[in-house]
């Protein structure tokens, strides 16, 4: 049910985080703000395929 998706850095396009995700409750994609240590700052994650 749910699947495993990624976050990437919106500054620096990297992937730093992976979390879960149900797609039956949530289709769309998943934006947190998160702290991202190339940058050093909190910055927009969004997921990634």
């Amino acid at each position: 049910m749910r699947d495993i998706i990624h976050l990437a850095c919106g500054d620096c396009k990297r992937r730093n985080y992976s979390t879960t995700k149900n797609k039956k409750k949530t289709t769309e994609r998943l934006e947190l703000n998160k702290y991202c240590r190339f940058c050093r700052k909190h910055t927009a994650h969004k997921e990634t395929k």
